[in-house]
């Protein structure tokens, strides 16, 4: 059994945890009024925002690994409180737009930081962390993030209620705020973690060359697509496909949000090494399949049987959710090299990107336009891309004193 002090997490953790909730309220207020004040009160047509996240998203893919760069040159705490930063500018910028082309140019602008901050605070949390607390207090800041988030999309339902363009725009700049306060946190309550010289460190952009973590990177990538289908395949398919109550979607994303919190950093045990790490990966892509699974009944159901199946789905996508979530921490820490924490945790959080890009297009085009053969061919490619985690971490020369090839596939 482990002793209580060697899972308790550094003062420096904690103080980074407190920022993280600051970060997330905003973030949180934001994800709920930002479309309603890109369409209201900047006057932005559907389309128009689309088209602007689109290119942010493509923006931010091919801009993450080398922001993880700066991150591991100048620091992670240089790096991470100059993002935020920016994303406090961007955020205020935006309350002056009212145009298509400033749209576009405010959203690259936060695409770029967004990339930026992501690498730079993978690569923080491995400075600040002992390796084998790295995936737990990744575990830890995801279930932060899912508090401060929920608090701040409550927060942002009196915004909506009210309906005042005012009130968004003060909504905006508040999140602004809470970028600052989230950089000065992080700026004057954390302690430094060196940056790495550049004739120390690995030449280019090593994370780009390393092909086997590339290969878990795309395939991580694929399971990410969990993301949109609960936010956005799976509440169509409720409201086109079956007879299920439309406040269903709501009961489904509470349940999703609550096992995260209760039961994620349950999950992430035994992640921090890699043979874990590759087994989670492997485990979630089969959950993933058999929550798209129990979907695909659903499309032969109806009434109580329907809305039991949903919940049932619900469940087991959130295991599969959390599983590939601790499983992504454990490889991309444990196959960054010295002195690439940032660049890899940028090239990391690239396949979230991808996942996230073409997600929608997948999910919509397949899954609910198919019915249920969509589902199970979406279930298919879930259980492949899962498969073949653990022999692309089994690949990997980090990998070869850690993973057999008898642990990498055992269940």
């Amino acid at each position: 059994m482990t002793s209580p002090s060697s899972t308790a997490l550094s003062p420096a953790v904690r103080r980074l945890i407190i920022a993280t909730l600051v970060n997330t309220l905003g973030n949180g207020v934001y994800a709920a009024i930002g479309a309603m004040y890109l369409t209201r009160v900047a006057e932005l047509s559907v389309a128009h925002v689309g088209v602007g996240l689109t290119i942010a998203g493509v923006l931010g893919l091919v801009t993450s690994t080398p922001l993880g760069v700066v991150a591991d040159r100048l620091g992670p705490n240089r790096a991470y409180v100059g993002f935020l930063l920016l994303q406090a500018i961007t955020m205020s910028a935006l309350t002056q737009v009212h145009s298509f082309g400033a749209y576009i140019a405010v959203a690259a602008v936060t695409a770029i930081a967004d990339s930026g901050q992501r690498g730079a605070k993978g690569a923080l949390i491995a400075g600040l962390s002992e390796p084998d607390q790295r995936v737990r207090t990744r575990a830890v800041l995801r279930v932060t993030t899912n508090i401060g988030m929920g608090v701040g999309l409550a927060l942002a339902g009196i915004v909506l209620a009210l309906d005042k363009p005012g009130l968004y725009v003060g909504a905006l700049l508040a999140n602004a705020v809470t970028y600052c306060l989230t950089a000065a946190m992080i700026q004057f309550g954390l302690p430094i973690v060196a940056g790495v010289a550049s004739e120390s460190a690995p030449s280019g952009l090593t994370a780009l060359k390393d092909r086997p973590f590339l290969a878990f990177v795309v395939l991580d990538g694929v399971l990410n697509m969990h993301n949109v289908m609960a936010q956005l395949a799976i509440p169509l398919w409720i409201v086109t496909a079956t007879d299920a109550p439309r406040w269903m979607i709501s009961v489904l994303l509470v349940i999703n949000a609550l096992v995260v919190v209760f039961l994620q950093i349950r999950a992430a045990r035994g992640t921090e090494h890699l043979a874990g790490a590759a087994r989670a990966g492997r485990r979630s892509g089969l959950l993933l399949a058999a929550a798209c699974g129990v979907l695909a009944i659903t499309d032969l159901t109806s009434g109580p049987v329907t809305i039991a199946l949903l919940i049932v789905a619900a469940l087991v996508h959130v295991l599969g959710e959390m599983l590939q979530s601790a499983g992504g921490w454990g490889v991309s820490f444990e196959l960054a090299p010295p002195g690439a924490q940032g660049q890899y945790q940028g090239a990391y959080a690239m396949g979230h990107q991808f996942g996230d890009l073409v997600a929608p297009l997948v999910l919509t085009t397949i899954a609910v336009s198919w019915g249920w053969p969509g589902w199970l061919l979406t279930a298919a490619l879930f259980g492949i891309a899962g498969a073949f985690i653990p022999v692309a971490v089994r690949r990997h020369p980090a990998a070869a004193a850690e993973v057999s090839p008898a642990t990498a596939v055992a269940t």
